[in-house]
This record gives structure tokens, C-alpha cells and sequence, in this order.
């Protein structure tokens, strides 16, 4: 089995670099947004780097068109500055060259998706209840354990918290490498989040890999699964999203519908949560050039079948609401919720 799992992954390899993606910048073909078309092979999580990229040099997606049929992706993005205007900067369109482009088939398709190994600090990461005062006694906990904190983002959604932290040895000034002081971490951070909650656990986990945090915190609330709503979840069903699911029999495919107000990075967030659901995306039409954002996905489980059944349709739906809702910010900061401070950025 190992033998074969390696030469799938040397055929994958090779293929890549016989048939190198390609990327065509085209600041001519549309009036008011910068055109940027990528060919290449196709692979699981493909469309999620591609849009990662595009997020994290905070361009604004208004329009975009995906087809990955027949083991080749084909998008086509419509995309803005912070400003509106078409995207002229050398440097970022240097590196959407770079890191959609040739180059990216040399490179571990872990870097893609922004992780990598550091000495300079420790990440933790921290699931739990949310309460007001959270954030304060997790902070109190890490400079009575002399941890300074360099960086830090915290989610909510659902009276369920996320965070990642960046810190160091207040001592070093470098990574936390004491396994004896990693473990006192742990141990303190993971009774503070669990708080009077006994029927939810919490969770710690500390290493010395940086991960794409945003991401990270998708999967970290997928896991502990925010989506489930509680009996007493008075949020206003006009205030959701509008999500349906429905199955084109005559292709075999899933259609996942999407109705909400525009923000920046939704695009983003319904991705990752497809991805992690383990959904391939086969052709996608997004139209957010409006108030309101318009996504359709024709989908299929990475097993080859479309949804099978109303749990999993409805498990869909629950986990694209949550991943939309996650951000309710429309600035950057940090806000108070509910007596909880609560880092957000959008």
C-alpha cells in the first residue's frame, strides 16, 4: 500500500510538471476589475489555494467562473483592490504570478496553504466554551507562565470559541521548547476553557508549526462543531444566509445555492468549508459585484457521489451558515460581544 501511495503521488508529480499551470493577468479584457485566468491540473484543495492567495493580498473577488472537469481546473476571477480599482501594483501582481503560476508545481503544496516550520515562536491553539472575561483569564494564564503573546486571533460563533496564538518564551524570547512548561500550558488553558461547561469539551494543542490561521480556525470550529445550533437559537432566520442544496440527477451532481449580504473573504470561507467537508467543486458561478452575494457550486463528495441523503444535505447547510456567520465584523478590530473581546478580521 505504501509503495503504490508513492508512486501515485511521483505519477502526480510528474503530471504536474509536464502540464504547468498557468496564469494570465488581464487588466484590459474587463472596464473596472483586474481579469486573472488559471489553468493547470487539477487536484483536491486546488480551487482553495487559489483562492487563499487571492484573499490574503486582500483583493476583492466580484466575479468568478470554475470548471474542473476532465482533471484540468479552468477559473477565471474578476477581481479589485481595496479601493475598487483595477489591480496595477508590479509586486502584487508579481506574486500571483509566482504563487499560482509555474513556480507553485516545484513547491509542497503545504506551503500553499501557509504552513510552515518556525523557532521563533509556539502556536497554540484553543477550543472551547465561549463566556465573557474568556480572553482575559487566557491571557492571565499565559504571563503568569512568563509567555508573551506576539499575535492572536480568537473566533466565536455559537457560544463556541477558536483561537490561535502566537507566543514566546518571555525568558528566550524564542519558541517554548520546556516540555515540562508546554505541558503546565496545556494543562491551565484547557481548565480555563472548559469553564462550567461539562457537556462540551475543550481542547489544547501546541506546536511549533505556523498554519494559515484563518483557515485554521475553520477547521478548528468545524471540528468542534459550532454548526450545531442550539434549541434556543433565537437568531432571526432572515439574519441567515440563504443556503439550499438540491441534486441535478440528470448530471449526477449536488447544486449548492448561496444568497447573502457581500463581505470580504466569504468566498474564502464557503471554500474552506467545502474543502474540509471533503466536497470537489466541479464548476462554481459567483456574481458579487452587488449588495448582495450570489454563490452556486455543482458539487460531488470526493468519492464520486452527489448528496445522498437529508441528514447530509442538511449537515451542508448548517456548516456553510456557520462558516458565513463566523464574521459578523464589517471592519477591522477588536469588538465586544457579550463581555467577550473577540479579534476579527475581514
Amino acid at each position: 500500500m505504501r509503495f503504490s501511495n508513492d508512486m501515485d503521488d511521483e505519477y502526480e508529480k510528474l503530471f504536474r510538471r509536464l502540464n504547468p499551470p498557468r496564469v494570465v493577468i488581464d487588466n484590459e479584457a474587463c472596464k473596472n476589475a483586474t481579469v486573472i485566468r488559471v489553468d493547470s491540473a487539477n487536484k483536491h484543495g486546488k480551487l482553495l489555494e487559489v483562492v487563499q492567495v487571492l484573499t490574503d493580498l486582500n483583493l476583492i473577488i466580484t466575479k468568478a467562473y470554475i470548471s474542473s472537469d476532465g482533471g484540468w481546473f479552468m477559473d477565471v476571477f474578476n477581481v479589485t483592490d481595496q479601493d475598487g480599482k483595477k489591480v496595477i501594483d508590479e509586486a502584487v501582481l508579481d506574486i500571483i504570478t509566482k504563487s499560482l503560476g509555474t513556480e507553485s508545481c516545484f513547491t509542497s503544496s503545504i506551503r500553499s496553504f501557509g504552513v510552515k516550520q518556525s523557532v521563533d515562536h509556539t502556536a497554540i491553539e484553543l477550543t472551547g466554551s465561549d463566556r465573557p472575561g474568556l480572553l482575559s483569564e487566557v491571557s492571565a494564564v499565559l504571563t503568569h507562565l512568563k509567555c508573551n503573546v506576539l499575535n492572536a486571533e480568537v473566533w466565536t460563533h455559537n457560544m463556541r470559541a477558536a483561537a490561535v496564538m502566537q507566543v514566546t518564551d518571555e525568558e528566550t524570547g524564542s519558541a517554548i521548547i520546556d516540555p515540562e512548561k508546554l505541558s503546565r500550558i496545556k494543562e491551565l488553558l484547557c481548565n480555563v476553557l472548559k469553564g462550567s461547561n461539562k457537556s462540551r469539551g475543550a481542547k489544547t494543542v501546541v506546536s511549533h508549526g505556523v498554519t494559515h490561521i484563518e483557515r485554521r480556525l475553520h477547521q478548528m470550529m468545524f471540528a468542534d462543531r459550532d454548526y450545531e445550533r442550539a434549541s434556543n437559537d433565537e437568531l432571526n432566520e432572515k439574519q441567515r444566509p440563504n443556503v439550499s442544496v438540491v441534486n441535478w440527477h440528470e448530471k449526477d451532481y449536488s447544486v449548492i445555492t448561496i444568497r447573502s449580504k457581500d463581505r470580504a473573504k466569504l468566498l474564502f470561507d464557503t471554500v474552506c468549508t467545502l474543502t474540509d467537508m471533503e466536497y470537489v467543486v466541479f464548476h462554481a458561478n459567483i456574481d458579487a459585484e452587488g449588495p448582495e452575494a450570489h454563490q452556486e457550486y455543482y458539487i460531488k463528495h470526493v468519492d464520486g457521489s452527489p448528496v445522498k441523503s437529508e441528514a447530509e444535505r442538511q449537515r451542508i447547510i448548517q456548516c456553510l451558515e456557520a462558516a458565513i456567520e463566523r464574521r459578523v465584523s464589517e471592519q477591522e478590530g477588536v469588538e465586544l460581544f457579550g463581555g467577550s473581546l473577540r479579534a476579527i478580521q475581514v
